[in-house]
């Protein structure tokens, strides 16, 4: 059984309500009412309901009507989810009457489903920018406790037949999506997020890496540093966390060259998930593996989050969300 079949196994053992707040977005509707069939999850759909089920019947899908359906300018909804909102955000200077037009914007409601315990994870991103998906996450969701960063890890499947590396051709890579630049204390954050995305995810006992282009002591550099310091930082946070840091990235995860760099280090040379020192590094190692290497890339995970909510490219295709639905539903 391969990872995505585990997930696809996972998600119907849980049967976790995912809210999609583009309910009438084509793409999202035809994921949804496979998502529906296959008996994977239960759906809430945001957008108008007389749209969503015209669009469903045009398109022959048939499932759509056993979906739960919120109209995001109900009344009675906005009665509702508007003062969760209120609650939240009157520190920041919102009014009542500005949090009922908030609440009705369905990437808000979507969170604020979540938020009042009605759904458990979001999937959103289709027809919305990522920053207007993370900043109602981040407003109304926030982060989970003890973590203030929001990082996005990509799984990284190596195809049959290619060298083992990390848990039988499996890595986690991280950030590459989320934080252009991050400081020691984020960083340590996003290790910490990243072994937990790879324990739950991926089903793996976590083995971090720290990279650098420095393995223990072998350049000096501020950045560097950062790195050493982001390690200790980690370790702070999660005494148990098998980590090890500055490592570069065959001697994290090539046995006979950590033999040689990183002699004693449990994780050196067998390292599953990796963290890079910059999203700039991050982004573009996971493509370069990705085109260069034929490595399934399953991504962006959001991590960091009080509850999970992952967003789309706005080009990903029906499989694509489908797929993200499905990740999502194993997250805690």
């Amino acid at each position: 059984m391969n990872l995505f079949e585990k997930m696809t196994q996972t998600a119907r053992e849980r049967q976790r309500r995912v809210v999609l707040p583009e309910g009438t977005e084509v793409r999202t509707l035809s994921a949804a009412n496979r998502i529906i069939t296959d008996g994977l999850a239960r759906v809430t759909l945001i957008g108008n309901p007389d749209e969503i089920l015209a669009l469903a019947a045009e398109r022959g899908l048939s499932a759509i009507v056993r979906a739960t359906i919120i109209n995001p300018n109900d009344p009675k909804v906005l009665d509702r989810y508007a003062p969760i909102l209120f609650d939240l955000r009157k520190s920041k200077g919102m009014t009542e009457e500005q949090s009922r037009a908030t609440a009705a914007n369905p990437l808000y409601l979507g969170c604020l489903m979540i938020k009042a315990g009605q759904c458990d994870c979001m999937v959103a991103g289709a027809e919305n920018t990522t920053g207007n998906v993370l900043r109602a996450a981040f407003q109304v969701i926030k982060t989970a406790p003890g973590i203030n960063t929001v990082s996005g890890a990509y799984l990284m499947l190596l195809p049959q037949g290619a060298p083992a590396f990390g848990s039988n051709g499996l890595l986690v890579f991280a950030d590459c999506a989320v934080v252009p630049d991050p400081d020691a204390e984020q960083l340590a954050q996003i290790a910490v997020s990243s072994a937990k995305t790879a324990r739950e995810i991926a089903g793996i006992n976590p083995r971090v890496a720290m990279l650098s282009f420095s393995t223990k002591g072998s350049a000096k550099h501020e950045r560097v540093d950062k790195v050493i310091e982001a390690t200790r930082i980690a370790k702070e946070i999660d005494p148990s966390l098998q980590i090890d840091g500055e490592l570069q990235a065959d001697a994290a995860i090539v046995p006979i060259v950590a033999q040689k760099k990183a002699p004693g280090s449990t994780v050196a040379g067998h390292a599953n998930v990796l963290v890079f020192p910059s999203l700039e590094v991050g982004n573009i190692a996971y493509k370069l593996v990705q085109r260069l290497g034929g490595v399934e890339a399953i991504g962006p995970v959001l991590q960091g989050l009080g509850a999970p909510v992952n967003d789309l490219s706005r080009g990903a295709s029906i499989d694509d969300i489908y797929k993200t639905i499905i990740m999502t539903c194993n997250q805690d």
